[in-house]
């Protein structure tokens, strides 16, 4: 047993408009790395499945609502931040319902693939982008 900082499960999504863009969403001002872009997402809750995880947190960032069926896991990351261990995998999703509007963020950006670098993004977050760059 590790008496080391406890492990945080966060679930994020790249959502991908048919011209192949991708939602980024700006970190808030009073929250930890505000300014930075990140993935649409969220913790997972206690007895919470990653997939209803991200559901939730979808329809409450963005207003939009997502069918489990149309979340394909991806990838994950694996990030030691001073205080816990983030754990967050990343799901592709093409289809949705709505119009996604800002909710929570500072901004939100529809941004091609090989842009997303351009972007300054919490560690963990980084290495998602050579993933989402050589896949789209």
């Amino acid at each position: 047993m590790s008496d080391g900082p406890p492990t945080v499960l966060v679930v994020a999504v790249a959502l991908i408009d048919a011209d192949g863009r991708v939602l980024i969403a700006q970190r808030p001002e009073g929250k930890q790395l505000a300014g930075l872009w990140e993935f649409p997402g969220g913790k997972v809750e206690a007895g919470e499945r990653p997939e209803a995880a991200l559901i939730r947190e979808l329809k409450e960032e963005l207003d939009i609502d997502v069918n489990e069926a149309c979340l394909a896991p991806f990838v994950f990351t694996s990030h030691a931040y001073d205080s816990f261990h983030l754990l967050m995998p990343l799901y592709l999703c093409r289809r949705w319902s709505g119009v996604v509007r800002n909710r929570e963020h500072a901004a939100l950006k529809w941004v091609r693939p090989d842009r997303l670098a351009d972007y300054p993004m919490p560690p963990a977050d980084e290495p998602l982008v050579a993933w989402l760059r050589d896949l789209l």
